[in-house]
């Protein structure tokens, strides 16, 4: 991983246009029941893919994030109160939607005492409720450490249990105030069923300053911590506000970065420039 300043996204990077029936037809339902998703928030690259396909990653507790990561476009502030309702619309657009596999995420919520975990749960059993077939990814933030709150979640019918440690730990402090790496291979490791009936799974983003070897050490720290899935993608960054674009990756180092996390043991690899936490997150838990 060198260290050449980007400054123009190279072709490999060029997305569709949002558009089409199935992507109306998602909009349309998450406008109706007042949801929010991370693919619009967090501006993500592969929403016309996912929304014509009828596929969408639902983020709860509002759209207000109490910390201030350098690289994410989620707004930051003083959140509002917790829809004790919110569950059942997201079960209601899963039945909807017709969804086979959903992701489950949130901003972070450090103002709240277990993290949201319980609203998490709540909603994992709205939607096994109305879709009992329907397989559920949650991805969760660190909850501070707390793992008794990872507990609630993963009490709850979760197929996979996902949480992101985003970047090598020498950038944290840079990138991701306000969280640690050691936790979070810790809420990770406490999430591990050792039958596999349910999977945990974490993602990582390229091109913010990190080198080659201490991407391998992360890589291996998420297997000594029982992580299953991995995913690799390239940071892009979404305005002038958050942290800058060190450099564009090649997806050869993507294919060889996954043929290294094979090695490794990861049951799946998604590893790509356009990858991110949810892409292709039907085909991981098969």
């Amino acid at each position: 991983m060198s260290t050449a300043v980007a400054r123009r996204h190279p072709p490999w990077l060029k997305v569709r246009v949002p558009g089409g029936p199935g992507f109306a037809e998602t909009r349309g339902i998450v406008r109706e029941l007042a949801l929010h998703t991370v693919c619009e928030e967090a501006q993500c690259p592969n929403m016309a893919e996912c929304w014509a396909h009828k596929t969408a990653t639902f983020m709860l507790l509002g759209d207000t994030c109490t910390r201030n990561c350098a690289f994410c476009a989620v707004a930051h502030g003083r959140p509002l109160a917790v829809d004790p309702h919110e569950p059942t619309r997201v079960g209601d657009a899963v039945r909807r939607l017709g969804l086979a596999h959903v992701v489950v995420t949130s901003v972070n919520r450090d103002d709240l005492g277990d993290g949201g975990a319980a609203h998490f749960a709540a909603t994992v059993v709205a939607i096994k409720e109305r879709t009992p077939a329907t397989r559920i990814e949650v991805l969760v933030p660190d909850f501070q450490g707390d793992l008794e709150a990872v507990r609630t979640v993963v009490e709850a019918p979760v197929d996979v249990f996902n949480h992101n440690v985003e970047t090598v730990p020498r950038l944290y402090r840079r990138v991701r105030p306000g969280a640690q790496y050691r936790r979070s291979l810790d809420v990770l490791a406490a999430a591990v069923d050792t039958s596999k009936r349910r999977l945990t799974k974490a993602g990582l983003m390229v091109g913010v300053g990190e080198t080659w070897a201490e991407v391998m050490e992360v890589l291996r720290d998420l297997r000594s911590a029982g992580c299953d899935i991995v995913t690799i993608g390239q940071y892009l960054r979404p305005s002038g506000n958050q942290v800058a674009v060190d450099r564009y990756v090649h997806p050869d180092e993507f294919s060889a970065v996954r043929h290294e996390a094979l090695a490794l043991g990861f049951r799946h690899v998604e590893s790509g420039p356009l990858v991110r936490s949810s892409y292709h997150a039907w085909a991981h838990s098969g």
